[in-house]
Formats: structure tokens, C-alpha cells, sequence
């Protein structure tokens, strides 16, 4: 058996993922929206062999955008420029079961795995942004425990959308004259709480038959999804325990639903700085801090805890007391790892602010190339990661320092892939083709099925 290896992807943010990227001299913020700038980084990671690049994405402007890149390009007709630009890496992107119909999803990403020949990716979330509502004509923006509910029915039709046509219905058989096998293309007949549809897609299975399903809540409601759909799970630790729960947890639910564990990869986020010496590498962080603007950073902490606190608090201890842990928002994955930051070091404001400026909560490491890889080897090895979203603080420098000193040193010590030896994103994981729902009845008589799927 081949020894087990990482997978890495690069979560792309706009500048960085730090929140003073954008200010930082090493940056370029007026290349944002030139494609090109994306589609150089896409090469960068494939050169590099990461298994995908990873896109995030919400349906609503920050309300902070007035100190930070907080805008978005659509990330399919992103990825569709980047699959352009690109053979091999696998290609991310997030899109919500709250906002978005199954139908026309469904057909985004199934044109997405063809244009790229199988490299397609879907981050499933419900989203978290309450302004989003208005943009939909909502009044109100769903509560969590419902947000859920429709996303497990929206699995249910999306795929068997993508199921909809057997891998022998294209037929293109010039001799014959016969060129889909309509037999073989199915109705889905869904009629359930919150959608009806009747099916089929408008066009053939994609070439993984499903893109692969990605997952990025770790609430109670998240880590239910994620063990009954997710095939690769994004999440956010501080601490290698925590992160061995997460993981431990994850693996048992996959399990309990009959799908192999193996087929679920936990992907924490990590952002490095990364210098020469630990010194070096601090000094690199501080730097980035001492850009911060407390605007944006009180306005953050605001809107994942709760709390309204002004500039005359930053040297203050966290007001721990004013956290409200009964509401909605305490539900949010994110909210309980700020939470945990909080109780477990006892910050003042202006070092929680410093936290997570870094990646929102994610885990930021400053250290050498090898002591980054000794950490990242550490979290593999001790079941608390099967590979990591690589989060840069800025670009493309960022990246390229942790491609060109850290990735290297994983390598010789076989922790990760020399060169790519699939072609498509399921090849990169490790992952098997999903059989269609309906490859094995018969068209005109067997009932549609449900959804039950062993990985």
C-alpha cells in the first residue's frame, strides 16, 4: 500500500488572507480584478502540485469593505477562466444552499467539470451573513437549524440532477443516427418541502460524475452534514486537540452513515509567516499587525460575537462576560473557536484583534520553512489533519515562499506528492467516481430513488 500523503490546497483570497494585505508593500491591490493575476496563481499552486485552489464566496457585500478587500468575482465564471489557464489542479468553489436553486447549480458545476475535465469542487455552506436576505427578496434571513434543513433536501436534488443522465446515454454515434440513449435520461420527480423539480439536466453526467462535495461548518448541524455528504471538510482549529476531536468526530459520523472515513479529508486552515529565522518570521507577523486599522478589526469582532467595543477598550481585557452563548450566532462554528481563544489565553482586545487578523480564526504559524513542515507533519501524523487549505497571508508572495521553502521539505520526507498522477480532482483525493442513482433500473418502470450513498 502507498504510504499516506497531504493534501494541500490554496484558499485564494483577494491580496491575502491576512486583513492588512491589501496595505502591505509586498501586495499589488490593483491587480484584483485582472483574471490574470488569479490564473498565475492557479499555475503557481498546479506547478507546485496542490490539489486544487479554493474560492470563497458570499452572496452580499461585507459591511467592512471600507478597510479591506471584501468584494468578490462569481467564482464559477472565475474557475472557468482559471480552468482555462490550468490542466491539472482541481478547482473550488463556494456556493449557498440558502441562495442559489438546485437546477441552475446543478448546471454550473456540471459545465464546470466538463470545461476542466473533471477538476470541479463544491464548497456547500448555508450562509452565515444575515444582509444577505435582502438581496434575495427576504424580509428575514433563515435561522440556522432551518438554513440546514433545506441544505440536506438540496443535496437530495442536486444530486440526482447530476445522476440524471447514466454515463451511456451520449451515444454521438454518426452510423446510427442515435445520439443520446434517452432510455438512460431520467426524470427526477422531486416534490419535497422546499423544492419541486422534475428534471432531467439539460445536459450529460460530468466526467466525475459529481463534483466533489467540499463542507465548511463545524456547528453540531455542520458536523451532521458533513459526515452524511461532505467528501472533503474545510474547518478551523487552534490547537491540535481540538482538531483530533473534530476529526475523530467527522470519521465516526462518515462511518456511522456506511461511508468509508477514508473517503472524508479533513482540511484545516493554516496561514504562515514564514522567515528564515523565528525571529525573522515574527518580526514578519508584527509588521503585518502594526498595518491593522481598528475599525475593520472592532467591526469583525462585532459581527462574530456580538459585542460592540470602541478603540478606548483595545488594552483592556476581553469582556468575556458581555458574550452571549445562548443565541443564534452562537451556533456558528466560527464564534466557538473566538470563544475558545478567549477562555483559554485571556487576551486584551488588541491581541484578540491581532489573532484574527491573521485569517479570521483560521491558525496562523510563524517559524522557519522547517518548523512549519514540522507542525504541518505533527497535525497529519497525529490524526488531527489528513492535508491543510494553505492560507497565505499575502500574494502572491506569500504563497510562493511556502511553495518554494516548505513544500520541498514535505516532500523529502514523503509527506507529499512530487507530481501529479491523476487528471481529476477525485484522483487527487483519493476519491471514488460516484455510480449513478440510476445506472442499474430500468427507465420507464423502477421508482426514483433516494439518496443513500456508501463512499
Amino acid at each position: 500500500m502507498s504510504p499516506r500523503q497531504l493534501h494541500l490546497n490554496l484558499f485564494i483570497y483577494p491580496g491575502g488572507h491576512h486583513e492588512a494585505a491589501w496595505r502591505y508593500h509586498g501586495s499589488d491591490p490593483d491587480r484584483l480584478l485582472d483574471i490574470r493575476y488569479y490564473q498565475d496563481l492557479a499555475r503557481r499552486a498546479e506547478a507546485a502540485a496542490f490539489d486544487a485552489v479554493f474560492f470563497a464566496d458570499g452572496p452580499s457585500l461585507a459591511d467592512n469593505v471600507r478597510y479591506a478587500s471584501r468584494f468578490r468575482l462569481e467564482p464559477l465564471t472565475w474557475l472557468s477562466a482559471l480552468a482555462a489557464a490550468t490542466e491539472r489542479i482541481g478547482l473550488i468553489g463556494t456556493a449557498s444552499t440558502t441562495y442559489t436553486e438546485p437546477y441552475n447549480l446543478a448546471r454550473a458545476f456540471a459545465s464546470l467539470d466538463h470545461i476542466s475535465r473533471g477538476r470541479a469542487g463544491w464548497n456547500i455552506v448555508t450562509t452565515a451573513a444575515p444582509q444577505a436576505a435582502a438581496n434575495f427578496g427576504l424580509d428575514a434571513h433563515p435561522v440556522h437549524a432551518e438554513r440546514y434543513d433545506r441544505a440536506h433536501e438540496y443535496l437530495e436534488v442536486i444530486t440526482r440532477l447530476w445522476d440524471s443522465w447514466e454515463d451511456e446515454a451520449l451515444v454521438a454515434d454518426p452510423a446510427s443516427g442515435l445520439f443520446a440513449d434517452t432510455d438512460r435520461i431520467h426524470p427526477i420527480e422531486h416534490r419535497g418541502r422546499h423544492f419541486s423539480v422534475r428534471g432531467p439536466l439539460n445536459l450529460p453526467r460530468s466526467p466525475q460524475g459529481w463534483p466533489v462535495l467540499v463542507q465548511a461548518g463545524s456547528s453540531d448541524d455542520g458536523r451532521a452534514f458533513a459526515g452524511r455528504y461532505a467528501e472533503a471538510v474545510f474547518t478551523a482549529h487552534q490547537t491540535l486537540a481540538s482538531a483530533q476531536e473534530f476529526y475523530a468526530d467527522i470519521k465516526r459520523r462518515a462511518a456511522a452513515h456506511g461511508r468509508n472515513p477514508d473517503h472524508v479529508l479533513i482540511l484545516p486552515g493554516i496561514s504562515p509567516f514564514i522567515g528564515s529565522t523565528e525571529a525573522e518570521a515574527r518580526a514578519l507577523h508584527d509588521e503585518f499587525n502594526e498595518l491593522t486599522q481598528p475599525e475593520y478589526s472592532l467591526d469583525l469582532l462585532h459581527r462574530l460575537l456580538g459585542v460592540r467595543l470602541t478603540t478606548a477598550d483595545l488594552d483592556s481585557p476581553v469582556p468575556r462576560h458581555l458574550i452571549d452563548t445562548t443565541g443564534e450566532r452562537a451556533n456558528a462554528s466560527r464564534f466557538q473557536v473566538v470563544l475558545g481563544i478567549i477562555e483559554r489565553e485571556k487576551p486584551t482586545v488588541r491581541q484578540l484583534l491581532h489573532r484574527l487578523a491573521g485569517a479570521r480564526g483560521h491558525r496562523v504559524v510563524t517559524g522557519t520553512p522547517e518548523s512549519i513542515a514540522d507542525q504541518i507533519q505533527q497535525w497529519f501524523e497525529e490524526g488531527a489533519a489528513d492535508g491543510f487549505n494553505v492560507m497565505p497571508p499575502w500574494l502572491t508572495g506569500g504563497f510562493d515562499v511556502f511553495a518554494d521553502e516548505v513544500v520541498p521539505i514535505l516532500r523529502r520526507r514523503g509527506l507529499f506528492r512530487t507530481s501529479y498522477t491523476g487528471t481529476t480532482l477525485r484522483e487527487h483525493y483519493g476519491l471514488p467516481r460516484p455510480t449513478s442513482v440510476f445506472a442499474s433500473r430500468d427507465a420507464e418502470d423502477a421508482p426514483v430513488p433516494t439518496l443513500t450513498r456508501s463512499a
